[in-house]
């Protein structure tokens, strides 16, 4: 990965270089087999930005957070800013890697909420990867191909085109996963669940419980947890422990810091409630968590 590296603890994380062409642009595109330095080990790691994966050769696996997802042809794996991955392979694995800074299409579209509406960015419960069938793989092809050009003779008014041609391939991906993954697939319906998927994003370490998200929202708890069911399949709660469980992972597999430590960086009232949330949630306590990974 040609990108500015950090370390946190046990894990690097990798950031995106917005000036790589000699002026700022927030999407790129490589072949995974060709770009330099991408991170194709086993060591867990994380990204600052979006990245889209398009298998086209290899198996083995890639975990992303909890999920093993297999490495095959057609496979496509979509990862959100912060998730923890890793590779494991078994036979040497070519395609097609995007990645962008969500800036790339907020500040066009003026649509904070557009990437909190696809089904397959900032989701905990389900594996966010696709197996996309022949007649699918051709017509992304063709979109990634235009952008892989128009990126290599890059022209001032070239950052506009990339947007569409990434919105186009953001939208009908989408459609596949929500297809297959029996999700409400409409971008623009019901916009309180988008605002609320967003919220629960920036706010989970303070806000623990659905009522924490109803002034913000303007809603009732009956209206949000349809809207969650519809889109979701689970209640608005549920998203909500979703999300801190996938923060408590993180810190418990990736830091030296304490059980006590992070139940108060998560702000829960005391360890012991912390302890008692995790075990409900997973079954074990977060030192034998801590101890299995």
């Amino acid at each position: 990965m040609k990108k500015g590296v950090t370390s946190s603890g046990k894990r690097k994380t990798y950031h995106f270089l917005p000036a790589k062409y000699g002026r700022e642009l927030l999407l790129d595109i490589g072949r995974i087999e060709k770009i330099p330095n991408f991170n194709l080990g086993a060591e867990p790691h994380q990204l600052s930005f979006y990245e889209i994966l398009f298998i086209k050769k290899g198996s083995g696996y890639f975990i992303l957070d909890d999920h093993k997802i297999p490495l095959r042809s057609g496979r496509i794996i979509f990862t959100s800013p912060g998730h923890i991955r890793s590779w494991h392979i078994q036979q040497a694995v070519s395609g097609y890697a995007v990645y962008f800074e969500k800036d790339f299409l907020n500040r066009f579209f003026r649509d904070e909420l557009f990437l909190y509406r696809l089904g397959f960015f900032h989701q905990y419960r389900q594996s966010t990867s696709l197996l996309a069938d022949s007649k699918a793989i051709r017509k992304y092809d063709t979109i990634l191909s235009e952008i892989e050009q128009e990126i290599q003779q890059l022209q001032t008014d070239s950052p506009h085109l990339l947007r569409a041609l990434l919105y186009q391939l953001l939208v009908l991906l989408n459609r596949s996963y929500s297809a297959k993954n029996g999700l409400q697939g409409d971008l623009y319906v019901h916009p309180v669940f988008f605002r609320f998927r967003s919220l629960v994003e920036t706010h989970y370490q303070t806000h623990h419980r659905v009522v924490d998200y109803l002034q913000l929202l303007q809603v009732s708890a009956a209206q949000l947890n349809k809207l969650c069911k519809q889109h979701t399949g689970i209640t608005a709660q549920q998203m909500i422990h979703d999300k801190q469980l996938a923060a408590i992972k993180q810190l418990l597999s990736q830091t030296d810091d304490t059980v006590a430590e992070i139940s108060y960086q998560l702000q829960f009232s005391d360890p012991s409630n912390f302890n008692r949330f995790f075990r409900n949630q997973t079954g074990v306590s977060p030192q034998q968590y801590r101890e299995q990974v």
